[in-house]
């Protein structure tokens, strides 16, 4: 009984250490000096475009980081994840996705991250899907949607923060329904005979459908499908009997598809409409002003007024 192994010598040693500091310096007041001092580790947030990084950001303000894990100029829905990728989902709080098939690559980056504590958002849930489409937040309406399903998941992992994440959101929700109401009435400037679209790949369903736009057809039918000669021949004769003045792209896709279709059609093309990335044009930097740039960009095409 009487004797004290090793580890416990240290022990002893570590205790009378720490009572000497307390009489000598005063123990509590440095103790609480230092617990003040610390603060609560910021929430790393991934999104998995860029086009997500103005929902996330606008609602976390400075309590946490964001960043996107496709970057800029790089089309989701043909991104392969580095092992640099996986490290930044191991060390994320949380990831909002988009779901509805638009990020095929995503389970498999999460399940070789193994990050037990990471908390999966999927902004679309409950949302209004057309004909398995993913592209929702091209309605501003329905981006409203995603800020919420963000909000959610930040006042879940920082309880602390929740009067900041419900009064950012609240902020950012008002711009969207301003950004809306400013979208319509530039797209009324459009004669209608002319509000009609032929896109590359089908991001504009849901723009369209809120103002009053018509997708007349789509170039790429699935992401890396070229189409055959008869369906670029089909919408060939639907760009004529609808009067389309123009096919729109987006700058990360080959552009010469675009180019066959519109000169067999007579029209224009128009490369420069951004979707599921922002832009390096620094016109483009966030989700207000790509919507705004993509408007203006339609607007001009389809024959609307200067704004």
């Amino acid at each position: 009984m009487g004797i004290i192994s090793k580890f416990g010598r240290a022990v002893v040693g570590a205790a009378l250490f720490v009572v000497s500091v307390c009489i000598l310096g005063g123990c509590s007041r440095e103790t609480s000096h230092v617990r003040a001092a610390s603060s609560p580790t910021r929430l790393h947030v991934l999104v998995t475009i860029s086009t997500f990084v103005s929902f996330a950001k606008a609602v976390a303000g400075d309590r946490a980081d964001v960043a996107s894990l496709v970057p800029v100029g790089a089309s989701p829905e043909e991104f392969q994840p580095t092992p640099a990728d996986i490290e930044r989902v191991h060390a994320a709080d949380i990831l909002m996705e988009n779901g509805l098939g638009l990020e095929t690559w995503l389970a498999r980056t999460i399940d070789n991250a193994k990050n037990d504590r990471l908390t999966t958002v999927i902004a679309t849930d409950g949302l209004p899907v057309k004909a398995g489409n993913p592209h929702l937040w091209m309605d501003p309406e329905l981006a409203r949607g995603y800020v919420r399903a963000i909000e959610a998941a930040l006042v879940a992992r920082d309880p602390a923060g929740k009067a900041i994440y419900e009064r950012n959101a609240a902020t950012y929700d008002a711009k969207l329904v301003k950004l809306e109401a400013q979208i319509t009435a530039r797209i009324a400037t459009i004669p209608a005979a002319s509000r009609a679209m032929i896109v590359f790949h089908n991001a504009w369903l849901y723009y369209d459908d809120r103002f009053g736009l018509r997708t007349i057809g789509a170039l790429e039918l699935s992401p890396g499908q070229e189409p055959n000669p008869k369906y670029v021949n089909d919408l060939v004769g639907l760009a004529r009997t609808n009067h389309v003045r123009a096919i729109f792209a987006e700058p990360e896709y080959n552009p010469k598809l675009v180019h066959t279709l519109a000169q067999s059609a007579g029209i224009a093309t128009v490369e420069n409409l951004y979707d599921d990335s922002i832009g390096s044009d620094p016109r483009v930097t966030d989700y207000e002003s790509m919507l705004r740039f993509d408007t203006e960009t339609i607007v001009a095409a389809l024959g609307g007024t200067h704004a």
